[in-house]
């Protein structure tokens, strides 16, 4: 005969013992371990905390979008998939459900049944096998322990030193919460004694029905009977909650989930958990919680699932076309130390605080500027690598309220062909790419360099010379990048212009015109003018913000969501918004979180220099102007500038009203291809953007309408007086006159103005 059963025995006829001992304290809930009730033996306890702290439940994060005036939820972050819910919020099926199985007496006893404990800790010693015993606030402690060892799981990005020694803490944690051991079973039932002198019976059993494990990562009642039902778990019935308690049993093995584990007994009904439910029916009708035509009903009924999964993470957000403008909002989450001290502490906040996050996203506008991108680029092309995006913020708020692109979003090892988790509006920290040359849309910031250091929108400017040696421009140290050979500059299809005002080149976008007014120019003032919009580059690590001759031209890498902050702040009287995607952060208690508000800048252009090169870049969508096709003609106000680098390798428009600014890009997302080499949709690839950017400008307009800007004043407006020629002697006899127009001040000679949109 073997006694291998012998020292489990002894071991729990010992902690059985001092169960006995316990039975005064844990006979009634409002007996105390204190006073008569107490004597020499409880004296094991002294050296174990009387109280376990409670501590907030990893639940379920929800992001949120507006829709037709109606906050809609777009995604859900969790390591932990749980929502947690009131008494109410529970239907009595499961209430009835889990004491009639787990606990028959658990209104009865003091956080310890001593009949279950000493019962299973024979039945464990003679059977060697664990067996039942602990009452519910016990098994609420031992999750609560569990629930902290969570927080220890190994970080998969960290170093593989720092993986093991995280995993190896892990596994101590939760070897010391869940073995079967004498010393174990002490500290949990000290600790349920210690709970149910500070919460009630009703909280406890709520509580730990919310922190249950229903399997995989589906933990709590609400997020169970979502799950594997379809319903909220305020409505589960009898064979349902049956089920869901039978799972608690053993989460891996009798989750009903996985109808390909036939293992488990999903290839006939899931059998082992119909038979853990059966015998829950069993305990609720053995413990009056049922009547026999109940417990007979249900136990009919086969188990059958209607699993409805709750998505992790912003792939879900996909089906609004706000999955791009999602992985931006958690990258901001993230990122801000606003949310935590550290990126663990920040990704927690994240996945197990239970937040209601309200983004700046309207989804009405969201949708037509998505088909507006989709209605002419698609995710793919034979013949190229080929992008596009469009981003609107709001004027004086910084409030992003559309974000898309031509592809949709996926972040998984094997995207699917023609998606991407690059989002083509945002900087690289932010989940986007290494930016995007500008070309002429960066020429607003030469424009305010210009009239900042006192030049007239009517001066006229030569356009005849196309190579500028490096000498010819200046920076004031330390922002000098000035250097290398001369710089050869073209306008549009070669075009040739003398001469023209500097009115007519924005509108023109004539390159030639805007080299030599550079050269007039400290390049690094058109730098700065540029930061006071808060322009930066979108991966300074990969390509420096640079101040050379060529970046009046735009040869800077910048994010649209960038450039469509430039134009907001432009439009806001020149002073620039950071870009804001969270509204609003509700707590799980109910509570407000602080969310980063949008910072101005503290270096502004001046309102006068705004309201000029305003005036000047209306003319770009008038009549004759470069983007006069994308022009709604609504009769809002509106002022932008194209941008087509050289051989139209990246093409944009960015333009704002009064009250909303948008940036639209079509591009090469790498390689080199000349996009007017394309066609898209029967229009051509340089002047595709046109035909996108109207239809978004149309839908921005519609919603927020817009106000005439300030007008400007006479100083930027008036041509500079032309100096009279100095008197000549009399030509003599025989001479020949003058040629018609060869004075000073001659327009362009008649040739027509080069254009760069």
């Amino acid at each position: 005969m073997r006694w291998g059963w012998a020292p489990a025995l002894v071991g729990f006829v010992a902690l059985s013992g001092l169960a006995g001992v316990l039975a005064a304290a844990a006979v009634t809930p409002a007996v105390a371990l204190t006073g008569s009730a107490a004597d020499s033996t409880i004296s094991v306890f002294d050296g174990l905390p009387e109280y376990i702290k409670v501590e907030p439940l990893a639940q379920a994060s929800t992001m949120y979008a507006l829709s037709n005036g109606q906050q809609v939820p777009i995604a859900t972050f969790y390591s932990q998939n749980r929502i947690e819910v009131g008494w109410d919020g529970i239907s009595q099926n499961l209430k009835d459900a889990a004491i009639a199985t787990e606990d028959p007496r658990f209104y009865e006893h003091g956080g310890v049944d001593v009949t279950g404990t000493l019962r299973g800790a024979v039945l464990t010693a003679l059977h060697k096998s664990v067996q039942g015993g602990s009452s519910i606030t016990q098994q609420y402690v031992k999750n609560i322990l569990v629930q902290r060892c969570e927080n220890k799981q190994p970080d998969p990005t960290a170093t593989d030193a720092a993986q093991k020694k995280q995993l190896a803490a892990y596994e101590t944690c939760y070897d010391d919460a869940t073995k079967v051991d004498p010393s174990r079973k002490l500290k949990e039932m000290r600790y349920a004694i210690g709970l149910e002198k500070e919460y009630s019976k009703n909280d406890i059993l709520q509580s730990y029905l919310n922190i249950a494990l229903f399997g995989g990562r589906v933990y709590g009642v609400q997020s169970a009977a979502e799950y594997y039902f379809g319903v909220p778990a305020k409505d589960v019935n009898v064979q349902q909650a049956a089920t869901l308690i039978a799972i608690l049993n053993n989460p891996d093995n009798l989750r009903i989930d996985r109808p390909d584990d036939k293992e488990n007994g999903a290839a006939n009904g899931y059998q082992e958990t119909l038979d853990r439910r059966n015998y829950v029916l069993d305990r609720m009708l053995a413990n009056g919680k049922i009547t026999k035509e109940e417990h007979d009903a249900a136990r009919a009924t086969k188990v059958e699932p209607k699993i409805t999964p709750t998505q992790n993470g912003c792939m879900t957000a996909q089906q609004y076309n706000a999955a791009f403008f999602c992985d931006y909002v958690e990258r901001v989450i993230e990122q801000d130390p606003i949310f935590g001290k550290t990126e663990d502490d920040r990704s927690n906040f994240l996945t197990r605080g239970g937040l209601k996050i309200y983004t700046t996203l309207n989804l009405d506008l969201q949708n037509q500027a998505q088909a507006a991108v989709s209605a002419y680029i698609p995710p793919t092309s034979p013949r190229l690598d080929l992008g596009s995006s469009n981003v609107a913020v709001e004027v004086g708020t910084g409030r992003v309220v559309t974000m898309v692109q031509n592809r949709p979003y996926d972040n998984t090892a094997q995207p699917a062909p023609g998606t991407t988790a690059v989002n083509y509006n945002t900087d690289y920290d932010y989940g986007g790419s290494e930016g995007f040359q500008t070309g002429s849309a960066y020429k607003v910031f030469d424009l305010l360099e210009w009239l900042q250091e006192g030049h007239s929108l009517y001066q006229t400017v030569s356009g005849t010379q196309h190579l500028f040696p490096q000498n010819q421009f200046h920076a004031s140290d330390p922002c000098n990048d000035i250097g290398g050979a001369p710089w050869p500059v073209a306008n549009d299809e070669g075009e040739t212009v003398t001469a023209t005002t500097v009115m007519n080149a924005t509108a023109q976008s004539i390159n030639t015109v805007f080299a030599k007014m550079a050269t007039q120019l400290d390049l690094c003032g058109i730098k700065e003018r540029a930061q006071d919009l808060l322009v930066h580059g979108a991966d300074e690590q990969a390509n420096k913000f640079m101040a050379n001759p060529s970046s009046v031209l735009g040869t800077n890498y910048i994010a649209p969501l960038t450039m469509a902050t430039a134009y907001a702040g432009l439009a806001n009287n020149g002073v620039a918004c950071s870009p804001v995607a969270i509204d609003k952060i509700v707590n799980a208690d109910g509570t407000e979180h602080t969310v980063p508000k949008s910072q101005c800048s503290t270096h502004p252009i001046d309102p006068q220099v705004a309201a000029a090169a305003i005036f000047a870049l209306q003319g770009v969508l008038r009549g004759g102007g470069t983007a006069a096709s994308a022009n709604p003609g609504d009769g809002i106000p509106i002022f932008g500038k194209t941008g087509t680098t050289d051989n139209s390798v990246e093409n944009w428009l960015v333009t704002s009203s009064t009250k909303v600014a948008q940036a639209t890009w079509v591009g090469n997302v790498q390689g080199g291809v000349a996009l007017r080499s394309q066609s898209f949709q029967g229009v051509g690839g340089g002047n595709v953007k046109f035909s996108i950017a109207k239809r978004v400008i149309t839908a921005l307009n519609a919603a927020y309408g817009g106000a005439a800007f300030p007008s400007p004043i006479g100083k930027y407006t008036t041509a500079p007086a032309v100096p009279k020629p100095a008197p000549t002697a009399p030509s003599a006899p025989g001479a020949p006159a003058p040629a018609p127009g060869a004075g000073p001040g001659n327009g362009n000679g008649g040739n027509p103005p080069g254009k760069k949109p």
